[in-house]
């Protein structure tokens, strides 16, 4: 590509005066390809300076032009056609601001906010209770020796006192308009924000997240915020005029359906704790929250910042405790008018056996589990696919909803792609979350832990484990799991949803695709699938045969951005609509047409002030 270049270099040149050194990468075809392919594409660009150098229409002083003087020319200022990243989702919404993990200040404060988080002091109790019952002490899951602070569960007595406060709050909160309620999300996006350090040590040590998971989960809970305040202003600020003859006006105006129960897990304590309430609180809806039984130090703190940020505290009220009885206490309340739900499959099926035994008809926004699978073919390059894996299979220690789960390699490229992953799974770092070196953390607690293991156990028994990795002596006091790789014998073992940091491994025939597309598809989850080719047709012939709700295509499969990649799956993952996209807030109101005969005032002034012409 450069030998134009190479040529003008060396002609006439002594060997000793012009040292010329040749770039050449060496390897086999299937290595080289794909490196190939990339060069062109770099070095075909129009500001590529190999393509320049070969065009006889810019003059050599433009071609070496120093681009540190261009840009001192323009006093540095950033490409005008191109966003900033605080301006990437402009006018419509403020994006989240995000920190480098190779910021060394930054990380210094966040190691400083993580190693001077109090001890015992972080406290959650029921908004409205009366301190009836008695604290239980919550622990750090890296260290269930170390305790965080204390719980308040709420009881019956505090679920019937809080809904009847939510119920008389909530119109007043419906009748103050999208617009108000936005600005009061907005302020509670900049509270989040202004925050991280907290965040980040209180993620860290309730819910054992890493660094760059914690990180990304601030932002995510800012987004919620700023993406649902941004719907309420498009379509909850006024009614939407409809078509109307004359002499008649008809609008059609967005409500709140009355009090939402928000039933959040303990995988993303702060972001979706967070999402489903500024969901319902933009909507128009009071709020009766329920955070997962494990991480109620971090939802408590939640719900401050948004009465902090303006939400009255008769239209959001904590209320923690077990799902088994509080949870089911408030989906069995006939005051409910609505419930948000993430969590397991087999709890949001009671939840909507328990809503369908009840009357009047209420909505249930749900999303479950997922038996995620990734599809590589022999087209894909190894390393790229061995990078996606260990991140979509092993960040935050396999504890998300849309985590790798089944791996299903291509026979012929299998062997590499599993020897490179062993190799990559070893180079993992487990251990104290809090590090910023730590890559794998906890799970969650004990029972969480047990359950893996028993699994991980019986496959071992049949003798299907091929690899794991050592925890180190640092996790003893933890419930950590080491990152396992799994290779079935057939598909049919892998019989539920395996919620942490293990990776099932089947291979397929080129002749299989089809097949295979429908074994997944028969698991009955629909919630993420990864696919790595670089043949476009058999991308596009997986896509239009699974039954998922959000593919990723040559990257990893986790991570979904606010307004990007709404997320939400089908079948036994979920009701939909999905979070963080256009239909999700329209599910939390009620809608209203008003017909008015304008005749009756005396006609159409609209056409009669209109001139003949």
């Amino acid at each position: 590509m450069g030998e134009a270049l190479y040529r003008h270099v060396r002609a006439g040149a002594d060997d000793a005066q012009v040292p010329c050194r040749i770039y050449a990468p060496v390897g086999g075809h299937r290595d080289l390809l794909p490196y190939l392919v990339r060069r062109l594409l770099e070095n075909g660009a129009n500001t590529s300076f190999v393509n320049r150098i070969g065009d006889p229409r810019i003059a050599i002083d433009d071609v070496i032009a120093d681009p540190l003087a261009r840009a001192r020319h323009r006093d540095f200022a950033p490409a005008p056609n191109i966003p900033l990243p605080i301006d990437l989702f402009a006018p419509e919404r403020r994006n989240s601001e995000g920190v480098s993990l190779a910021d060394q200040q930054a990380m210094r404060a966040l190691d400083e906010a993580v190693a001077q988080s109090p001890s015992e002091q972080w406290t959650a109790a029921p908004t409205r209770g009366e301190a009836k019952a008695a604290a239980r002490p919550a622990f750090a899951p890296a260290d269930r020796g170390t305790c965080i602070g204390s719980v308040i569960d709420a009881d019956e007595i505090d679920v019937d006192r809080t809904l009847a406060l939510l119920v008389g709050a909530q119109p007043a909160w419906d009748a103050r308009g999208g617009f108000e309620r936005a600005a009061i999300l907005d302020r509670a996006a900049a509270g989040i924000e202004g925050q991280r350090g907290l965040w980040v040590a209180m993620l860290a040590r309730e819910a054992g997240k890493t660094r760059a998971a914690a990180i990304a989960e601030v932002r995510e809970a800012a987004d919620f915020c700023r993406y649902y305040a941004a719907q309420a202003r498009a379509r909850f600020a006024s009614p939407t005029a409809l078509p109307s003859p004359t002499g008649e006006s008809n609008t059609l105006a967005l409500h709140g359906r009355g009090v939402f129960a928000c039933i959040s897990p303990w995988n993303f304590p702060l972001a979706i704790f967070t999402g489903q309430i500024a969901a319902a609180l933009a909507a128009g809806n009071a709020v009766a929250a329920k955070p997962a039984e494990q991480t109620p130090l971090i939802a408590a703190q939640v719900v401050r910042t948004l009465h902090e940020s303006g939400v009255p505290a008769d239209v959001l009220a904590l209320l923690p405790g077990p799902g088994e009885t509080i949870g089911a206490r408030l989906v069995a309340d006939r005051r409910v008018a609505g419930v948000a739900f993430t969590g397991s499959t087999s709890a949001g099926s009671a939840i909507a056996q328990s809503l369908a035994a009840r009357a009047p008809i209420v909505p249930l926004i749900a999303e479950t589990g997922g038996q995620n699978a990734m599809i590589v073919d022999s087209s894909s390059l190894a390393e790229q696919v061995v990078a996606d894996i260990v991140q979509s299979a092993f960040d935050s220690a396999g504890q998300r909803c849309s985590a790798l789960r089944l791996l299903c390699l291509q026979e012929d490229i299998a062997p590499r792609v599993l020897e490179l992953l062993e190799g990559a799974m070893d180079e993992l770092v487990i251990g104290d979350p809090g590090d910023l070196a730590t890559d794998v953390g906890p799970v969650i607690d004990e029972a969480a832990r047990d359950a893996l293991e028993a699994h991980i156990g019986a496959m071992d028994a049949l003798r299907l484990v091929r690899h794991r990795v050592a925890l180190p002596q640092t996790c003893a006091d933890g419930t950590f799991v080491a990152p396992t790789l799994i290779v079935l014998d057939r598909m049919e073992r892998l019989t539920q949803e395996v919620f942490g940091p293990v990776v099932h491994v089947a291979t397929w025939r080129a002749s299989e695709l089809d097949a295979l597309v429908d074994a997944i598809n028969g698991f009955g989850y629909g919630l993420t699938l990864g696919i790595h080719s670089r043949v476009d047709a058999t991308i596009e012939r997986i896509v239009s045969r699974v039954r998922v709700g959000n593919v990723y295509v040559n990257r990893n499969m986790i991570g979904a951005v606010v307004g990007m990649q709404p997320f939400g799956g089908e079948g036994l993952s979920g009701t939909g609509p999905k979070a963080g996209g256009p239909n999700y807030l329209p599910r939390f109101a009620v809608e209203r047409t008003l017909s008015v005969n304008t005749a009756a005032a005396g006609g159409n002034a609209a056409l009669l002030a209109q001139d003949e012409d």
